[in-house]
C-alpha cells in the first residue's frame, strides 16, 4: 500500500526512539522510502549508523552541513516526500512546531514545509498533561497536523499514563491512512462512538449497553477512504480503530468538550451512545447502606451533544450524522429526532432485546435524510458502516 511512497522521518530525542528503528523496517517492507532525519537528541538514544543501515539511506543531522546542501538543502529535503512524520515527537519538539521556531534541521524542514505532517508524541505523562503541551497540541491539530497516539501505560521513567509513543504498526496504519488514494482524502471527519459513564459515587456509574462496535467500524471504514478521522469514545468494550486519532472520555460533559475542542470538522458522525442523564453531585466516595433506606438521587440533564452542533450558527459541520437507537415506532420516532436535533440524516436502528443489535456483530438500520427513509437489510456492522462511509464520501467529497 505504500508502494512507491516517500517518508521523511524526524527522529527526536526520546527513550521512544528506539522504536523508530521498527517503523523504519515496517515501512520499508511495504514499500515506502524512508529518509531519516536524527536530532542531536536523537542520537543520545539510537545511532546514525543503526538508522541509516535500516533505511538503506544517509541520515540527515545538521542543518549547516555543506555536503548535505550540496547534495540536497533542506528546503527540498523537506519538500520531496509523500508525507513527513516526526516519530518521538518530544514536548520540545512540538513546542517548536507550534511556535514556529527554526533552530536546528528538524524544526527547519517541519517550517519549511508545505507536505503534509504527523507527528507521533511520546514523553512523561506530567509533561503531555501540561497545559503548555496541550496548548501546544491544539495549535498543531488546528494546523492541520495529523496526530497519532500517544498510548497509556508504563514508562521508562516508572510513571504510568498516557505518553508511550503509538507502536510502529499503529503509526504504520496511520501513515498508511494519511496516504490512501481515497474518496475522502483530506477530508476531517469526526466519530463519536461508545457509551458514557455518569459516576454515582467513586465505584458506581450510569450506562448503558453499547459495545462501541457500530462507531469504531465507522471509524475503520472513514479511515479506509482516505479521511482524517477524530476518533471520541467512550469507555466501550471494543476497542478503536487503527489510523485515527483517538482521544478517550468517561462522561457526556467530557465527550462534549472533545468534539468542541475538535472541530472544524468536514462531517460529524455522532454514533456515541451518550447518558442523558447523570447524578446530580455524585458522591465523592462510596454510597453505604443504612437503616433510613435507600439513598435518593437527583439527577440532571446531559449535554445534548448532536443537537448543540447540529444548531451551532458558526463552524457547525456540513454534515452532521446522528444515530436513533429505539425499541419501537423506530422510523416514526427518528424521523422526528432529526427534526428535533437539526441534524442532516439519522441512522436508526430496532435495538430491542429479541433483535440481538446491541452489543451484537449485525445492524439493520434505516438512514433517513430529508428525502425520507431507506431501510438497509441486516447485515455485519462491519458492512453498514462502509455502506455509510460510501454515502458519506458521495455527500462531502464533490
Amino acid at each position: 500500500m505504500l508502494a512507491g511512497k516517500h517518508i521523511l522521518l524526524i527522529i527526536g530525542g526520546g527513550i521512544a526512539a528506539f522504536k523508530s528503528l521498527d517503523l523504519i523496517r515496517r515501512l520499508r517492507e511495504r514499500g515506502a522510502e524512508v529518509t531519516p532525519v536524527l536530532t542531536r537528541a536523537g542520537t543520545e538514544f539510537v545511532t546514525p549508523l543503526s538508522v541509516s543501515a535500516l533505511a538503506g539511506k544517509k541520515v540527515f543531522q545538521d542543518l549547516f552541513d555543506l555536503g548535505d546542501e550540496a547534495e540536497m538543502g533542506h528546503i527540498q529535503l523537506s519538500r520531496v516526500a509523500d508525507l513527513l512524520v516526526v516519530a518521538p515527537a518530544t514536548a520540545d519538539l512540538m513546542a517548536k512546531m507550534a511556535q514556529g521556531h527554526a533552530n536546528d534541521l528538524a524544526s527547519t524542514l517541519l517550517l519549511a514545509t508545505d507536505t503534509p505532517v504527523m507527528i507521533a508524541p511520546a514523553m512523561n505523562v506530567r509533561m503531555w498533561d501540561h497545559p503548555a503541551t496541550q496548548r501546544n497540541l491544539g495549535i498543531l491539530k488546528s494546523d492541520g497536523i495529523a496526530v497519532v497516539g500517544p498510548n497509556e501505560g508504563d514508562m521508562a521513567c516508572g510513571e504510568f499514563g498516557p505518553g508511550r509513543m503509538a507502536e510502529p504498526l499503529e503509526i504504520v496504519a496511520a501513515i498508511e491512512t494519511r496516504l490512501a488514494d481515497g474518496r475522502l482524502k483530506g477530508k476531517r471527519v469526526l466519530v463519536t462512538s461508545g457509551p458514557t459513564h455518569e459516576p454515582i459515587d467513586p465505584v458506581r456509574y450510569i450506562a448503558n449497553r453499547s459495545s462501541g462496535a457500530q462507531g469504531s467500524a465507522i471509524g475503520a471504514a472513514l479511515a479506509a477512504l482516505g479521511a482524517e478521522v477524530i476518533f471520541v469514545t467512550g469507555p466501550a468494550d471494543v476497542p478503536p480503530p487503527e489510523g485515527v486519532t483517538v482521544i478517550k472520555v468517561q462522561t457526556a460533559q467530557d465527550m462534549m468538550q472533545a468534539v468542541q475542542n475538535t472541530l472544524p470538522v468536514d462531517a460529524g458522525v455522532f454514533a456515541a451512545a451518550v447518558a442523558d442523564w447523570r447524578v446530580d453531585g455524585a458522591s465523592d466516595r462510596k454510597l453505604k447502606k443504612s437503616k433510613d433506606g435507600l439513598p435518593s438521587l437527583a439527577f440532571a440533564e446531559n449535554p445534548d451533544i448532536l443537537k448543540t452542533v447540529s444548531q451551532m450558527t458558526k463552524g457547525r459541520p456540513p454534515l452532521m450524522v446522528g444515530f436513533a437507537a429505539e425499541t419501537n415506532d423506530v422510523i416514526d420516532h427518528a424521523t422526528a429526532k432529526r427534526k428535533r436535533k437539526g441534524c442532516d440524516w439519522i441512522v436508526a436502528n430496532d435495538v430491542s432485546p429479541a433483535t440481538g443489535i446491541m452489543g451484537g456483530t449485525e445492524n439493520a438500520v434505516t438512514l433517513i435524510t430529508d428525502t425520507g427513509a431507506e431501510s438497509w437489510p441486516r447485515m455485519g456492522k462491519d458492512e453498514v458502516a462502509r455502506k455509510l462511509a460510501a454515502r458519506i464520501a458521495d455527500a462531502i467529497s464533490g
